[in-house]
């Protein structure tokens, strides 16, 4: 899989431009706030539809235009598909080959992306939340359905902890509503814990070993899922279901109390061991580091054994935050099988065989220029 084609017309700093790109690797090279990091924000929203950066689409609009556009041009099992997202202040558009997708899960998953950017180094020390979105965006990538279940249960939470605030207010008020919402909720709790589990083996089965290898064989990296909720793994739709019930059964009183739902996959989280300690509460910079890395790597290789094929791999100023020892690992391990867009302000210093290959853009000022 690779990108071939970008364009892109009123997106953030850049008012009008198109791209054609190396299959191998493509450096972009750029001092602070030129556009670096917007072209990589683009081919990450033609992926998930929307920005890694923001949650609100109205900020990719250039400021004095009433929409923005990126279109792509990706080979995938040697077939060229047009993808192309439209931004405007009455929402988003997605159309796959020239259609629009009227669900979102329709059209995630067309182009597989990994981005690894200096924010993902606190994929392992930094909020829940961090490590919960990680794992909802890779599960989409690969089961676009999950990405449908995600949205149902984020938006009957909402209706949820409105009843509990209610509730709240007018204290032995009838809770028909609330225990209706609560069956609703339970019904995509289950399916996206149970999903998170089996994305769960498959990330250990690739990132242990990844992790043993940079770490010269001294470390162990193990993951464990944390729940709101008594369920496991081992556990099957029906098992994890009956969790639930019991659990939300047990805790309706304290949850009209606080007037918020207090169990669910939105307050789950993922815990890393190395050599059996929790590395976000023990481990060094380095182990932090290593976590990370190979867990983005990991990524590479199980959206390949699912898919079938090679995600595009954004490295969005990250090879500084590298040591050389993993910044070599890392490059080594993408050579020759991952398109990869590297953006950086200066690629001296870094010495590697990759580097060779690629094709170099120089951006400034929001227009991008080509190496000759």
């Amino acid at each position: 899989m690779y990108l071939n084609e970008l364009s892109m017309r009123s997106f953030r700093n850049y008012d009008q431009l198109s791209l054609t790109f190396n299959h191998t690797i493509n450096v972009i090279i750029g001092e602070n706030a030129q556009g670096k990091t917007n072209l990589m924000e683009a081919i990450y929203a033609l992926a998930f539809t929307r920005s890694h950066r923001t949650p609100r689409d109205k900020e990719l609009i250039h400021w004095d235009a009433e929409y923005a556009k990126i279109k792509g041009s990706i080979y995938k099992r040697n077939r060229r598909f047009p993808l192309e997202i439209i931004y405007s202040k009455k929402g988003k558009k997605a159309k796959l080959n020239h259609i629009e997708q009227k669900r979102l899960s329709d059209y995630i998953g067309a182009l597989n992306v990994v981005m690894f950017a200096p924010e993902d180094l606190n994929l392992v020390k930094g909020s829940p939340q961090v490590r919960r979105r990680f794992i909802d965006m890779e599960i989409g990538q690969i089961q676009p359905r999950y990405i449908y279940h995600l949205g149902q249960f984020q938006k009957i939470l909402r209706q949820r902890n409105h009843s509990l605030k209610e509730l709240q207010r007018k204290p032995g008020a009838d809770r028909t509503m609330l225990r209706v919402l609560t069956d609703q909720l339970i019904e995509h709790a289950t399916t996206i814990v149970e999903r998170r589990f089996k994305f769960l083996h498959l990330l250990r089965t690739w990132a242990a070993p990844i992790h043993k290898g940079i770490s010269r064989d001294l470390e162990t990296l193990e993951i464990a899922y944390s729940a709101s909720v008594k369920v496991s793994e081992h556990m099957n739709l029906e098992t994890i279901k009956a969790s639930f019930e019991e659990k939300f059964k047990e805790i309706e009183d304290k949850e009209v109390d606080r007037g918020t739902t207090l169990a669910g996959p939105h307050r789950d989280d993922l815990v890393f061991y190395v050599n059996g300690k929790d590395v976000q509460t023990f481990g060094s910079q380095g182990q932090q580091r290593t976590t990370a890395l190979s867990l983005k790597l990991a990524e590479i290789e199980l959206i390949h054994s699912e898919v079938g094929e090679y995600p595009i791999l954004l490295l969005d100023d990250v090879l500084s935050e590298l040591d050389d020892y993993r910044q070599s690992h890392l490059l080594h391990t993408i050579q020759g099988k991952v398109q990869t867009f590297v953006s950086t302000t200066s690629i001296d210093g870094i010495e590697h065989e990759a580097l060779k290959e690629a094709e170099i853009f120089h951006v400034k000022e929001g227009t991008i220029e080509v190496q000759k």
